[in-house]
């Protein structure tokens, strides 16, 4: 990753991110930040500029919520930055930011903690994840999906569909030009585990078996002889981005709620360990005529 960025924003580092307003909303976010801080003006003072909390400063300046444009407007002005190209992409991208995402149409359908794992999973360019008890999502069947989601709280039968739908569409990701580089560590267990039955499974592995032939995905198992290398608590996601304002996360999903690491010290704790788990795992070949065996055993 890239040790800095142009305090003056150009089009073609902004305008391509991947992700839609998710990183746009970071990446604007960063940019008023170096501004500011640039200017000498306190978090503080720029708050009192747009009649908020330093709070709501802090939110604006980390990507966590949307832009006004008034108030972009006002920091932008307090910034000394008041004509000009710079400011009119600023002012252009904060309005982009505030604009949905594809996946806006399913929010009834997911609580707002994972709206933004979503938009940041589709900027990635490369997702490492590992997986101890189901198939990674960005593998999953439609039928394995049902079967996984029937699995939580009572759902009504059309929350269940639009979830599997959005599922689906996040899986486009791994097709389209410059799709990210993905690497999934799963355990043994999960080949096991007939969730949804027979048929199901073996439709299953046949995809994983599959997709895993694309050069962007790679796929190991840990077998159960290897317990002492699987056994490192729960799953996680590993993210990391082109831009250069995005810090690498990690992803851990809880039951009702997530957790965003972005930490230099939790990130590394947790890059060592998807590097030890994939060197304990079996090589992709190896995992491949595992995973084969499993399937014809069904």
């Amino acid at each position: 990753m890239a040790d800095g960025q142009e305090d003056e924003p150009t089009d073609g580092g902004f305008a391509e991110a991947r992700g839609g307003p998710t990183v746009l909303r970071i990446l604007v976010g960063a940019q008023l930040r170096r501004l500011r801080e640039a200017s000498g003006i306190t978090r503080e003072e720029a708050a009192y500029a747009i009649r908020g909390s330093e709070a709501k400063m802090s939110r604006i300046e980390s990507g966590r919520v949307g832009f006004k444009p008034r108030d972009v407007a006002d920091l932008l002005t307090m910034y000394g930055v008041t004509d000009g190209s710079a400011r009119d992409l600023l002012l252009s991208l904060a309005e982009q930011a505030n604009e949905p995402g594809w996946w806006h149409r399913y929010s009834d359908s997911m609580p707002d903690w994972f709206s933004t794992y979503v938009g940041l999973e589709q900027a990635a360019t490369i997702i490492r994840c590992y997986e101890a008890q189901y198939v990674p999502g960005l593998l999953q069947t439609e039928a394995y999906a049902n079967a996984v989601i029937n699995l939580g709280e009572a759902v009504r039968p059309d929350e269940v569909s639009k979830r599997v739908e959005l599922r689906m569409h996040r899986q486009q990701l791994l097709y389209v030009p410059k799709a990210p580089d993905y690497w999934a560590v799963i355990d043994e267990a999960v080949l096991r585990r007939k969730l949804g039955g027979p048929d199901v499974m073996r439709e299953q592995l046949d995809h994983i078996l599959e997709v895993s032939r694309r050069t962007n995905v790679t796929v190991q198992v840990v077998p159960f002889e290897r317990s002492d290398v699987a056994a490192v608590g729960g799953p996680f996601t590993l993210l990391r981005f082109a831009e250069p304002d995005l810090p690498d996360i990690v992803y851990l999903e809880q039951l009702n709620s997530a957790l965003y690491l972005n930490k230099d010290v939790d990130v590394m704790n947790y890059l060592q360990i998807m590097n030890r788990l994939a060197a304990g795992a079996l090589t992709p070949e190896r995992s491949t005529e595992l995973i084969q065996s499993v399937r014809d055993a069904l």
